[in-house]
């Protein structure tokens, strides 16, 4: 269903192959919360989707893993950033902002951080939203903008 969703958006892109149910399990228990169930099924399907110009639309599993726990407690960040902690970040744009879900109160929303100023802005209503936008043919780097 993913791949074949985001192949019909954009022909190029990348899939790995799935991710196990024991992986899956160990990653939600690195990061003490489930993941949210379309990022999961997905997941069961492709680690990950790379997109255009090879940027990581959708982050393989162990990315999301140590990129979230490195967001969560970070020092550095908490003093330049507000925190992190209600969101669970899956992809990126390839120029550093970041694609998340809502953690806290769990949502299939997807939102963008802006690093450059430290916004989060809606962007989809969902996964399957979230990559028509990101993965179409004349969306560019900042199709969300």
């Amino acid at each position: 269903m993913w791949r074949e969703a985001a192949g019909q958006t954009f022909s190029g892109a990348g899939f790995q192959g799935p991710v196990t149910a024991a992986g899956l399990a160990a990653a939600e228990q690195q990061l003490g919360c489930r993941l949210p169930a379309e990022l999961v099924s997905l997941l069961q399907e492709t680690d990950g989707i790379m997109g255009h110009d090879g940027v990581d639309t959708v982050w393989p599993l162990q990315r999301i893993v140590e990129d979230n726990l490195r967001f969560w407690s970070d020092g550095s960040l908490a003093s330049l950033y507000m925190p992190f902690g209600a969101l669970i970040f899956f992809g990126d744009n390839g120029g550093g902002d970041q694609f998340a879900f809502v953690r806290t109160p769990p949502r299939p929303d997807v939102f963008v951080w802006q690093h450059e100023d430290d916004s989060r802005r809606w962007v989809a209503r969902d996964l399957r939203g979230y990559l028509e936008r990101a993965l179409a043919e004349d969306g560019g780097d900042d199709w969300y903008q």
